[in-house]
């Protein structure tokens, strides 16, 4: 069971190099009640790409969680007031 909600939602745009990127990152649990990181990115307006990763305890999904967040403020990404796609 998940004790805290961890979710994220974050853009990355430069109207000059015609990127506009987002990311958002979720920890839930399996249909089996493990802990599982979910993450999405794409091209703004687009469904992009999601990839899960499923581990045996919380902590673990919660460090995974962390380290991309770090990785990808890094890069540039912001989040926003308001949510244009987050789960779909």
């Amino acid at each position: 069971m998940t004790v805290q909600p961890y979710h994220l939602y974050i853009e990355r745009a430069d109207p000059a190099k015609n990127m506009a990127r987002y990311y958002a990152i979720e920890i839930g649990q399996t249909l089996f009640g493990e802990p599982c990181l979910t993450r999405r990115w794409g091209r703004i307006g687009k469904r992009g790409q999601e990839k899960r990763h499923v581990f045996e305890r919380e902590e673990e999904a919660v460090r995974l969680f962390l380290d991309l967040v770090k990785q990808k403020r890094a890069r540039g990404y912001r989040p926003k007031t308001t949510v244009r796609y987050l789960w779909g």
